[in-house]
């Protein structure tokens, strides 16, 4: 698909804001591109990215949303920490969590990294079919944690089919 038809069908949408996300958006030669004249058109945009690429050449205007992957993920030194550095105080660190582990890494890089103080908004997810919506929740209330619970919606609409 060009970048031309992509804008096309975007703007077909109507759609205020735009989310470009899908296995890792930065490994494709023209995303630093789209990004640029999606927020050129006035949408609102933001990109979802595995962190292992670098974030420091996208549009100031696009929020990033970072996955900082945990050990459970077994992609944990794939994490490219110089990124963290690029955050803006918009932007927004995401973790999917496996288990407790997970859980008690993902704290202790929020402290690590000052990431409350960094960026807008720190999130945790419950790895899919992995841990339990409730577990997570309870973890988060039991220590006050300043930090917002996702669920990976897309997987409840799409599974795992691929291009969604």
């Amino acid at each position: 698909m060009t970048l031309s038809s992509i804008l096309e069908t975007v703007s077909s949408y109507g759609a205020d804001f735009v989310t470009v996300t899908g296995g890792e958006p930065l490994a494709q030669p023209e995303c630093l591109s789209l990004l640029k004249q999606l927020c050129d058109t006035g949408a609102e945009v933001s990109l979802e990215t595995s962190g292992a690429m670098s974030i420091a050449n996208i549009d100031s205007r696009v929020v990033t949303v970072m996955d900082l992957k945990t050990p459970g993920s077994l992609e944990c030194d794939r994490n490219l920490e110089s990124n963290i550095s690029l955050l803006k105080s918009n932007d927004q660190v995401k973790f999917v969590i496996c288990d407790r582990r997970d859980y008690e890494w993902a704290k202790s890089k929020c402290d690590q990294y000052d990431l409350r103080h960094r960026v807008n908004e720190i999130l945790f997810s419950p790895s899919f079919g992995t841990l339990s919506y409730k577990q997570l929740a309870e973890w988060i209330l039991a220590d006050r944690l300043k930090v917002r619970m996702q669920v990976q919606l897309h997987k409840h609409i799409w599974g795992d089919e691929p291009g969604h």
